[in-house]
């Protein structure tokens, strides 16, 4: 999913000053007969560490080899759909494009990516789980994208307020259910604290995310065409928060309609002692925590299993490039362990690579939580709703504002779930 968070909205500003040009004039790059191949890489890393990063490896190739020269060419989140768009319609698309999966495979179903299938090199192949080349495989089992950044949710929690409470810290090896996370947060609920916060301003990708932990698919496909779903599995964990902030009251429901980041500065005073959120939320807090403030990464919780969504960013290769296999290799080299561990550490993200997440821990030594980023990424899945093209018209027009009026309490159970299945009758196919 794409991450248009506070974090990425402020950095618009920053890629669009860095940027080389327009998409539309950096089509695949030019070579003479007898000189090298050039192809043109556009990155939407935006971070500072993470464009450095980018930019060192890049350079570092091109020192490396002068058959084959990369130009750096930077983007944005904020205006790359379109911008590609143009691109693959004018046929002067980059060669090599950072993305995300769900996005690249809209391209991907209109033919302007290249199959990676046969390309992918056996080793950086063998290094990614078979759930996350999922993500990037098309029902016709085209590979459009190799996968390297993976986002997963976790709990992020106040070590202090946990001490006082006498609650041991969860392992990966043996994470809290939700209903130890509801009784830890009751438990923690005290005087001007609260147990947890829900920021839930934008609902509908966490819910569905965590929906997974109880098989909760949200969509099925019958006879070739999607409908919306709503059974036991589906309530599940809307039900569970709604019965923390209504039921327990051990939920702030100040927070309901805030951003992912917003609950920090409560956080950060002791009003919330636990904040469940993605794992860049770490970033925050080595950042921004106050002197003295320790804080801990909690696994992802548990319910049948600990199954999320995935969507990995991407790098993907032109359909219209002259020069894929050239492309390829660099993509390979750009994406070695050491080379994907360091591209996660300056985005704060998980590398889809084994050996990467090996390193990175080891680098690490796992402080600030990156033991238990690593590991999340063994649950992480292709969710049902990743596949369904008029998903995020549904999420805009229908579920968002169903989910937002369930979890204001204005609506109950049952009445979200006719509001979602209704709504989609008139926009899924």
């Amino acid at each position: 999913m794409k991450r248009l968070t506070p974090r990425r909205v402020a950095a618009v500003a920053l890629a669009a000053t860095m940027a080389v040009g327009s998409l539309t004039a950096c089509g695949s790059g030019e070579d003479s007969a007898d000189g090298p191949v050039k192809l043109r890489f556009l990155s939407l890393a935006w971070q500072e560490a993470s464009v450095a990063a980018n930019q060192k490896l890049v350079n570092d190739w091109n020192a490396a080899h002068s058959d084959i020269q990369i130009e750096y060419v930077q983007g944005s989140w904020d205006s790359v759909h379109d911008q590609l768009l143009t691109s693959f319609e004018g046929g002067d698309a980059p060669d090599i494009i950072h993305y995300e999966a769900a996005l690249s495979g809209q391209f991907a179903q209109m033919n302007y990516l290249a199959d990676l299938k046969d390309l992918v090199p056996a080793e950086l192949k063998g290094e990614i789980g078979q759930n996350v080349w999922d993500t990037v495989t098309t029902p016709e089992g085209a590979v459009f994208g190799v996968p390297f950044l993976l986002e997963s949710q976790v709990v992020i929690a106040n070590k202090t307020l946990l001490d006082e409470a006498g609650i041991p810290v969860p392992t990966t090896d043996a994470p809290w259910t939700w209903d130890e996370f509801a009784a830890n947060a009751k438990k923690l609920t005290e005087g001007d604290t609260f147990g947890t916060a829900w920021p839930l301003k934008q609902p509908v990708n966490r819910v569905l995310n965590l929906g997974l932990n109880y098989d909760g698919k949200y969509f099925q496909n019958a006879d070739g065409k999607n409908s919306v779903v709503w059974g036991a599995a589906e309530q599940e964990v809307p039900r569970r928060i709604h019965d923390m902030v209504y039921t327990d009251k051990s939920a702030a429901p100040d927070a309901l309609g805030m951003g992912g980041t917003d609950p920090l500065p409560g956080f950060f005073g002791g009003k919330y002692a636990m904040l469940p959120g993605s794992i860049y939320l770490r970033q925050q807090m080595v950042e921004q925590a106050p002197e003295g403030f320790e804080w801990v990464t909690l696994p992802p919780l548990k319910g049948l299993s600990q199954n999320q969504a995935a969507n990995p960013q991407t790098l993907s290769i032109s359909a219209q490039s002259e020069h894929q296999e050239e492309a390829m290799r660099f993509m390979a080299d750009f994406l070695n362990p050491t080379n994907q561990a360091e591209l996660a550490k300056g985005d704060w993200l998980i590398p889809t690579g084994k050996k990467a997440g090996e390193e990175l821990v080891a680098s690490t030594g796992g402080k600030d939580g990156w033991d238990v980023a690593v590991a999340s990424a063994n649950s992480l899945v292709l969710a049902p709703f990743q596949t369904v093209p008029e998903f995020s018209e549904w999420k805009s027009k229908i579920a968002t504002p169903a989910f937002q009026e369930y979890f204001a309490d204005t609506i109950t159970l049952d009445e979200l779930g006719k509001r979602l299945v209704e709504g989609g009758e008139g926009i899924i196919r």
